[in-house]
């Protein structure tokens, strides 16, 4: 007989630690919150120590029923929600509604969800932490401030539906801002000159360094001429020699800013599709015999702090399959590095580092198993040896110019054995060594290659580059990242182009309006600064009231100010030369959450829309009368396909080349990855690197 009802956020969860407590606990969800701010009002009592008024959630009352129902028949209840504010705030609800004493022991937690973390979680509950539920509270309370005292204003004096708050207008600022510093952006010519070398059989370039002992700059066709003119006849000589010894050190476990920049990178993943996957980790997959146990510890986190007994395991596991060399002789240590990280809990890690990703491929999904994977080897490769490089750097003077080789080579693996970090610009190191060279050897010169080049803008946010631009800046924090990107696509003020975001009008105009009436909400270091006093109010060091009504003396004179002030204005739509083939009026160009596309100017009588189609000059090679346009699917990913579907039903993924295969005439498709491009061809072995700017920015 139960006599114990635990109450978690999800069924995943619940199914999970059921199976771990047995018999004697009643495990049910909650589905998460079950009280909140009213949608209808705003709900904060401002002149009253902004006193909310919570109301139960619109379709939660039969799951508060059965929860009260439960709690009736067990002397203890216990409320183990998420180990964060949220948790906390949910658990201080949840104690509010089903009668429970919030100050005796009635919360548990656990960073992850395994049988032992479980039990140990249950041997030692506490009460609820009012300092976290303050933080929770101050943050709602301070987003609903904003959200609905600042929307409604937009609402009436520039479109409905649109929206304002703290941490997505500062996204959008700062998106808005690096598309204003392309836009300004001056493009500068500047040159290399690169030397194709040759001794003993061997090739290996060098790049041009100093000219009559002075480093310069290859700033024009002139100056490259002056250079050139130099080499004529000169003998290629190696000079000095430096070799050295470099190490390479594995990048930290997971946070959660940094497990969604990786797997942006890595595995094309959304910020929201990336914390879906970890949540299903964290909550528990059926291992088959060994039941369902949670993979991965708690994903919402900003520390690189691990366990010692993780870290135990770890070593066990790296010596027993890599050897003595690949474990560090003191585990590895990461300090905190984000601004305002409160190191509450672990890293995301593996529940167990023994538990290795294709021995429990089989029981997961293609998306689970490669998170998984991922999450599995960051971790293994923060708890092994740094890696060993050779680097070799020669000077080489042909007369009066010098020139500079480099090179390297891995000596000894250490942790890139299992696992590499990306980066942002798509670049892998070059691990080419440069054969053996020593002082007064004479080189063969086999060319000299000049290039133009022009620097180029900043790029574009992607992503992961726009989370940790915000999480260096100390806006939001782990759990605000992914919603605040849907927001801002979702209301209109971004779109994504080739996978970066890019401000719409509706964007720049709503951020003008802000910028000219409420410059705090979009201040950066005054956003920081915020997030500080609520973390503070966490580590109880901190009123939450003061912390609100500092805050809102000042924007409550700035809302008066905007309602007399702010100006109407009309956005019409653009319209386009597109007919409506269902009612005959004009078709106006829209945004939605993929870009622009047609919609009729008759709405809502007409609800008609059509996809912008974009010809790219290619002849469909199936049917060789239509033309291939570009598509996007209903998950916005685009696709390419004849205009004459469906009497044609030629698709691709890969862009067509009009260029045939020179090889048997066949189509030619572009592939492209984050190293660069290629041209393959669709029936034969014919591939062909694309020529690129090879200074083009990118991720």
């Amino acid at each position: 007989m139960a006599d114990s009802l635990v109450i978690v956020e999800s069924p995943a969860k619940a199914k999970t630690i059921g199976k771990y407590l047995g018999s004697k606990y009643i495990v049910k969800a909650s589905m998460g919150h079950v009280r909140d701010l009213p949608k209808s009002q705003t709900g904060v009592d401002v002149e009253n120590d902004f006193n909310p008024k919570y109301i139960t959630i619109r379709g939660k009352g039969s799951v508060l029923k059965e929860l009260k129902d439960a709690s009736k028949k067990v002397k203890n209840i216990y409320l183990a929600a998420d180990p964060d504010r949220e948790g906390e705030a949910i658990a201080w609800h949840l104690a509010h509604v089903l009668d429970v004493d919030a100050s005796k022991a009635c919360r548990v937690v656990f960073n992850e969800i395994t049988k032992q973390a479980v039990k140990d979680a249950f041997k030692t509950p506490r009460k609820i932490n009012m300092d976290l539920v303050n933080a929770q509270q101050a943050r709602r309370i301070l987003d609903r401030l904003v959200g609905y005292k600042i929307s409604p204003l937009l609402w009436k004096k520039v479109k409905k539906g649109l929206s304002a708050g703290r941490v997505q207008s500062v996204a959008v600022k700062i998106i808005l801002d690096r598309e204003n510093e392309i836009s300004a952006f001056v493009p500068e010519e500047y040159w290399t000159i690169t030397a194709v070398l040759k001794i003993g059989g061997t090739e290996f370039e060098a790049k041009f360094y100093k000219y009559r002992g002075e480093k310069l700059e290859l700033a024009n066709e002139q100056r490259v001429g002056e250079i050139l003119k130099a080499l004529e006849g000169a003998e290629f000589k190696v000079g000095e020699v430096k070799e050295k010894e470099r190490l390479r050190h594995p990048a930290a476990p997971f946070t959660t800013s940094s497990l969604q920049q990786e797997a942006a990178r890595k595995l094309n993943f959304r910020a929201a599709k990336t914390m879906s996957v970890a949540q299903q980790l964290y909550e528990g997959v059926d291992l088959g015999k060994e039941g369902t146990v949670g993979l991965i510890t708690y994903m919402r986190t900003d520390s690189t702090r691990i366990a010692t007994s993780a870290q135990e395991e770890a070593k066990e596991y790296i010596v027993d399959k890599y050897g003595e060399s690949y474990a560090p002789e003191v585990a590895r240590q990461y300090s905190k590095k984000a601004a305002g990280a409160q190191d509450a809990h672990e890293a995301i890690r593996p529940t167990s580092a023994l538990r290795d990703p294709e021995s429990v491929k089989s029981f997961m999904s293609r998306d689970q198993f490669r998170l998984y994977k991922l999450v599995w080897e960051r971790f293994m490769a923060s708890q092994m040896s740094s890696a060993v490089l050779d680097t070799m750097s020669v000077d080489i003077p042909a007369g009066e110019v010098t020139f500079r080789a480099v090179g390297s080579k891995i000596r000894f693996p250490g942790f890139m054995k299992v696992y590499v970090e990306g980066n942002d610009d798509g670049t892998t190191e070059d691990n080419k060594f440069l054969p053996p060279l020593k002082t007064g050897d004479v080189l063969q010169k086999e060319a000299i290659d000049p290039k133009q080049h022009f620097t180029q803008p900043p790029p574009r946010y992607s992503e992961a580059r726009l989370v940790k631009t915000l999480e260096e800046l100390g806006i939001g924090r782990p759990s605000t990242y992914a919603p605040t990107l849907e927001t801002i696509q979702k209301r209109g003020y971004v779109a994504i182009e080739d996978k970066k975001f890019i401000p719409t009008e509706l964007g720049e105009l709503v951020l003008e309006q802000m910028e000219q009436f409420f410059p705090e909400i979009l201040n950066v270091e005054f956003t920081a600064h915020m997030e500080e006093d609520l973390d503070h109010v966490e580590e109880g060091t901190e009123d939450w009231v003061r912390v609100l009504s500092e805050f809102y003396g000042p924007f409550e004179k700035r809302l008066e100010v905007a309602e007399k002030e702010m100006k109407e204005i009309e956005i019409e739509d653009e319209v386009s030369d597109e007919i409506c083939d269902k009612c005959g009026r004009p078709m106006v160009y829209k945004l939605g959450r993929f870009g622009k596309f047609l919609a009729c100017s008759g709405f809502p009588e007409c609800r008609n829309t059509k996809p912008i189609i974009k010809d790219i000059g290619v002849t469909c090679p199936k049917c060789k009368e239509g033309h291939i346009v570009e598509r996007r699917s209903k998950k916005g990913r685009v696709f390419y396909g004849c205009d004459r579907y469906p009497e044609c039903d030629f698709v691709s993924w890969d862009r067509p080349s009009p260029i045939p295969c020179p090889k048997c005439g066949s189509l030619l498709v572009e592939k492209r990855n984050k190293q660069g491009g290629k041209l393959q061809c669709t029936a034969c072995d014919f591939v062909q690197p694309i020529e690129e700017n090879e200074d083009a920015a990118g991720e």
